[in-house]
């Protein structure tokens, strides 16, 4: 089993170029199908590492830092953060890769760019870049409160004196990613602080909260509206996880994901809300169960 290793692909925004990191799991075999897994709104390639593990006797898996986290590059334009600008980073990161399609799984903000990139026309006989579709909690579904939720925390920029300390507070604005035992807990945390000047900082741009800061009620009901349309646009296969506590994907949405579009199977993991980590074996195996099964 082979530690991962760092590369970049050089991306183009209207601001002008910037890096995106990517941590590249190699697989059994040079033409191995890839897995990209693509993290939370806050979060960071490294919350993949156990599934990565798990799944590199069959996948070569492919973990990006979305730009404005982890060792991407921060971007001068905030406006910038939002999904659908990433998903041109995406694209030229499948170009990086060297296949036509990829399995795609999406926690949050990962799956809503998977979303925006599975919907994206082709010119010709190709096929869309995603092969198959996994969202971790997360749907046609935009709630104020859940944004407001975000807005108490997202980009104030705490720093802490001591290591330990950023990993209790990562703890306290985490309650939905369900029980972890210290040795998981401290895993997904280590990634997620980075020690400056004598201090230790959350990974991230602050101003990655501005576009957030910014939604209406009007613009969530519009988002909403236009998740609806792509999913509903869907054909490829796809299956929705879903913590059973979650308030992101509520329970009725994500039975109707289960009806309409590509018709999702799907999988809920009790005392979990948002979002499942995919790092306890029922979570991998469920995700495992999928890949497989196609």
């Amino acid at each position: 089993m082979t530690e991962p290793q760092l590369n970049f692909v050089q991306c183009i925004s209207p601001t002008g170029l910037h890096r995106m990191v990517y941590w590249d799991w190699a697989g059994p075999s040079p033409d191995a199908p890839v897995l990209l897994c693509v993290h939370g709104l806050a979060r960071q390639g490294r919350d993949f590492d156990t599934l990565a593990r798990a799944l590199q006797d069959g996948y070569r898996v492919v973990c990006p830092d979305v730009v404005g986290r982890g060792q991407s590059d921060w971007l001068p334009n905030p406006q910038g953060y939002t999904p659908p600008a990433y998903v041109p980073d995406m694209v030229a990161l499948i170009a990086r890769l060297g296949v036509d399609q990829v399995d795609w799984l999406g926690t949050s903000m990962g799956g809503l760019i998977g979303l925006a990139l599975a919907a994206q026309p082709v010119v010709g006989a190709r096929p869309n870049p995603i092969r198959r579709l996994i969202l971790n909690d997360v749907g046609p579904s935009v709630k104020l409160e859940w944004i407001a939720r975000i807005q108490a925390y997202l980009g104030k920029a705490p720093s802490f004196e001591r290591y330990e300390q950023g990993v209790a507070y990562l703890l306290a604005i985490s309650a939905g990613f369900g029980p972890h035992t210290p040795a998981q807990w401290e895993a997904l945390s280590r990634p997620m602080l980075v020690e400056r000047d004598g201090r230790w900082h959350l990974h991230y741009d602050p101003a990655i909260a501005v576009p957030v800061a910014g939604t209406t009620a009007e613009q969530a009901a519009a988002s909403q509206a236009l998740l609806w349309q792509i999913w509903d646009g869907l054909r490829c296969p796809a299956l929705v996880l879903r913590g059973a506590e979650s308030d992101v994907l509520p329970v009725e949405v994500a039975a109707e994901m289960t009806q309409r579009g590509p018709k999702a199977s799907l999988v809920e993991f009790a005392g979990v809300g948002h979002a499942p980590t995919l790092v306890q074996p029922e979570q991998i195996a469920a995700v495992r169960a999928f890949l497989d099964s196609a």
